[in-house]
């Protein structure tokens, strides 16, 4: 099959500054191309990269695009001038386009439409009926296929399919848990809707100088974050707590440094429609960590409270407390912090590109027959 996948506006390909969309369709992408498929990837053009170039098998156009601005009307803005000229690089022998930008699914001609698989990455806020002549509506969590199909008509529930993310990497590497440090990690952006707040008043209360809780992730509002006044009040909360924030690292084998070496994830998401799948968790239990999410829809579909994580609920008022509890019994029980780290690697295998990767391209077969 020739496969035309449309990355966003703002964040290049390869995912050199991060983003799980971006990083999950470039790793979808070699996949296709190590099964046989043909793979034109359309993405923001970025500095040091050809705006036309073969890497690895994958077709690479680039065209240009925007940073983040802090406005919403703006970015839909930005967004409408980068697929006007995304959209005239699809070649019209195509036999997929996989669509990542709110405005493509309506500016392609009915024809590409029926071709079209929209990736909803994101709770949708009312544009889903103007979507229903594509292909398919792709959601990569129960909540958001629920969310689809509340704005479309049932005639079109065919066209919502559920594959989950991916993780955007094959890890092949033996997790030795006799070489994990005392690190609680968070990875991600540095926003209010993460719940950092939380995740600093729990583990300060821990009073514990043998453990840190290292944050990693980018604060600016240009790659999504809360900014730098954000920053500064998560500083000032965590007081002389061993806490240390990180630049963030958005070279995938660094990162996995990082996870390899921690013994246990947190991720206290307060985002109730902003948050769709959390590919950060996902990422840190392949490596071993012991993971507590937020008690968000989106992580039920992988994490299961007690058997291959903890879930704790950020909607009580004695969250801060809660939280603490459960980083307190990981903390002075090894036994229960190894158990659910070893069943929570088993999403290397149910997560993988190889798997997931069979599933997408079976239903693109299915949408060339119809």
């Amino acid at each position: 099959m020739k496969i035309t996948i449309v990355q966003g506006a703002f964040f290049p390909v390869p995912p050199l500054l991060g983003g799980a969309v971006e990083k999950m369709w470039y790793g979808l992408a070699k996949e296709f191309v190590n099964q046989g498929h043909e793979v034109n990837y359309i993405s923001k053009s970025y500095e040091g990269y050809s705006n036309a170039e073969n890497e690895g098998g994958i077709n690479h156009v680039r065209v240009g695009g925007y940073k983040v601005p802090s406005s919403g009307i703006v970015l839909k803005i930005l967004d409408l001038f980068y697929t006007l000229k995304a959209v005239r690089k699809i070649s019209n022998s195509t036999d997929i386009i996989v669509s990542n930008t709110f405005w493509l699914p309506i500016l392609l001609s009915e024809k590409q439409k029926r071709k079209c698989m929209i990736d909803v990455a994101r709770m949708p806020k009312g544009q889903m009926r103007f979507y229903t002549n594509n292909g398919r509506l792709r959601a990569n969590s129960s909540p958001v296929a629920k969310a689809i199909k509340n704005e479309i008509k049932s005639e079109y529930f065919d066209k919502v399919v559920m594959i989950p993310n991916t993780l955007p990497f094959r890890n092949t590497k033996a997790v030795d848990f006799s070489k994990k440090e005392n690190i609680i990690l968070y990875t991600g952006r540095i926003h209010p809707e993460k719940g950092l707040d939380i995740l600093i008043q729990s583990f300060s209360s821990l009073k514990t100088n043998h453990w840190q809780l290292l944050i990693v992730g980018p604060y600016s509002t240009e790659t999504g974050g809360g900014g730098k006044a954000y920053l500064d009040e998560l500083k000032q909360l965590a007081g002389n707590s061993n806490v240390r924030f990180l630049e963030p690292v958005f070279d995938i084998d660094k990162l996995n440094e990082i996870y390899f070496k921690s013994s246990v994830f947190v991720y206290p998401s307060v985002a109730e429609q902003g948050e769709t799948f959390g590919v950060s968790p996902l990422e840190a239990m392949s490596w071993g960590c012991a993971t507590v999410v937020s008690n968000l829809d989106c992580f039920k579909d992988f994490l299961i409270h007690n058997k291959n994580g903890l879930c704790f609920d950020h909607r009580k008022e004695d969250r801060v407390q809660i939280l603490n509890q459960y980083l307190k019994d990981l903390i002075e029980d090894p036994k229960l912090l190894n158990d659910l780290a070893k069943e929570g690697m088993k999403v290397n295998e149910t997560h993988s590109n190889e798997k997931l990767a069979v599933e997408f391209l079976n239903e693109f077969e299915a949408m060339k027959i119809q």
